[in-house]
């Protein structure tokens, strides 16, 4: 990458050198966690000279592989992402990460903490807090079952799915992802 690069990357604040800088000094794999207005993205990185080189990655349209019927970006999704991701770096022997959520918003309870605390149960140590984690609740989708009836999910009933049924749906999928790739 050239300079010119660099700073027009600095320029469009697509990147934080200075961050990025202490990630890779850390010589732990990076769980990375990106979130588009409709996906999550989770990937275990491991930086080297010649390009980072990816060792386990998951993306939330992963998860109708396992009969998926909810939304691809909400905090139930996040999770399971992170776990399959978790799961799926595990079996790379991979036992701890640094967290990079990239230029996302330290939010507290935010579906981006989600992610990595899927990926921290699937058996990998990632220090985050649990303070900043969504709770048992939200992140099964309670708060979505709770609002079944005042909100608009239609998309989720032409995949069969009842809006108030997300915390079973959550178990029953977490459950597929833990038989398909866990211990």
């Amino acid at each position: 990458m050239t300079k010119n690069e660099k700073l027009k990357r600095r320029r469009e604040e697509k990147t934080d050198y200075y961050k990025r800088k202490n990630l890779l000094t850390s010589e732990k794999p990076r769980l990375v966690v990106r979130k588009s207005e409709n996906h999550f993205n989770v990937q275990i990185i491991d930086y080297k000279k010649e390009g980072d080189k990816i060792l386990a990655s998951a993306h939330s349209n992963n998860l109708k592989e396992f009969g998926w019927k909810a939304s691809t970006n909400n905090t139930p999704a996040a999770y399971l992402t992170g776990y399959l991701c978790g799961l799926k770096g595990k079996q790379q022997n991979i036992k701890s990460v640094i967290p990079d959520i990239g230029l996302n918003p330290v939010t507290i309870g935010s579906n981006i903490f989600a992610a990595l605390k899927g990926a921290k149960d699937a058996g990998i140590e990632v220090p985050v807090r649990e303070k900043v984690v969504p709770n048992k609740e939200r992140i099964k989708g309670q708060h979505i079952a709770d609002y079944a009836d005042e909100g608009d999910f239609n998309k989720y009933k032409e995949r069969g799915l009842d809006p108030k049924d997300i915390p079973d749906h959550f178990e029953k999928i977490k459950e597929k992802i833990t038989k398909k790739f866990g211990d």
